[in-house]
């Protein structure tokens, strides 16, 4: 039997329920509002967040957790028996993979602890998270869950699109005459994650419902009638969640579904009306 605990960042996105149901421990980021700091689902909900969000005119500001923030959790988790599995947010979208490889250096010969850049965010994180848990929960030891981990890591894809690109513009993913133009035409960009874990444009539509079947066609080129797993997580944005969760459900060969919200750090970045679609094979 094995002893696997699973250690995640907040950017997974993941469901309370789940969190709870398989004992998987949240490191939160920070969310700044000029002076007010806050940790993501920690002090500030997702709804509290979206509220702030709307009755400011300042871009809300996100940083890392500490490398002392991991190292904390970690030796918290350790016993004799004892292996952790701690799976981040991108290394090219934030320092919180390099915190994390900081606080396991610290504690190398005394904790066991196999540091993961997912190269992924938000629920593409959560469903691969919530997977490897559920191994841990059933007594997969760490080898088996490292082995399973790299197969889901290259057999789970994201797609998001956005309702504005305004905060894609003022946090620098495109330039603002895109921006401009793309506003004008009533473009939605489709977005995902290359392999290196760096937001790229996908595609574009015109209109959301144009861009969630360009998503869904691409899914079903890439996956066929193979059985996944989806995870949908929006932005203030449950209704069209649900909507396009429907439409995937048509197109694939769908086990399970999950519908979850953008927290504050993502949504920082993204902007309310966003919606993500996380694909994960499992066969």
């Amino acid at each position: 039997m094995g002893n696997v605990k699973v250690v995640t960042d907040s950017t997974a996105d993941l469901p309370q329920e789940l969190i709870d149901e398989l004992n998987i421990t949240v490191v939160p980021l920070k969310v700044h509002f000029g002076n007010e700091t806050f940790e993501d689902g920690v002090d500030l909900t997702p709804d509290e967040f979206y509220q702030k969000l709307g009755e400011t005119d300042r871009m809300p500001s996100t940083s890392q957790p500490t490398p002392f923030q991991f190292e904390e959790q970690y030796r918290s988790l350790a016993d004799e028996d004892t292996s952790i599995i701690s799976i981040h947010l991108s290394s090219r979208l934030s320092g919180t993979y390099q915190s994390a490889v900081i606080a396991s250096g610290e504690l190398e010969g005394q904790v066991d602890v196999t540091v993961i850049d997912s190269r992924k965010a938000s629920y593409a994180i959560g469903i691969i998270v919530a997977e490897i848990a559920q191994m841990a929960a059933n007594g997969a030891g760490k080898e088996e869950c490292l082995a399973r981990l790299d197969v889901l890591l290259e057999d789970t894809t994201v797609y998001f699109m956005v309702d504005t690109l305004e905060f894609l513009e003022k946090n620098g993913r495109i330039g603002k005459a895109s921006a401009m133009l793309g506003s004008l035409l009533k473009i939605k960009p489709i977005l995902s994650l290359n392999d290196e874990g760096e937001v790229y444009p996908a595609d574009k539509a015109r209109g959301s419902k144009k861009a969630a079947a360009k998503m869904i066609s691409e899914l079903e080129k890439q996956f066929g009638n193979d059985p996944v797993q989806i995870g949908l997580s929006h932005a203030l944005a449950r209704e069209a969640a649900e909507e396009l969760a429907s439409k995937a459900e048509e197109h694939l060969n769908v086990q399970s579904t999950v519908i979850t919200t953008i927290g504050p750090v993502i949504g920082a970045h993204v902007g309310p009306g966003t919606i993500s679609l996380s694909v994960m094979k499992v066969n």
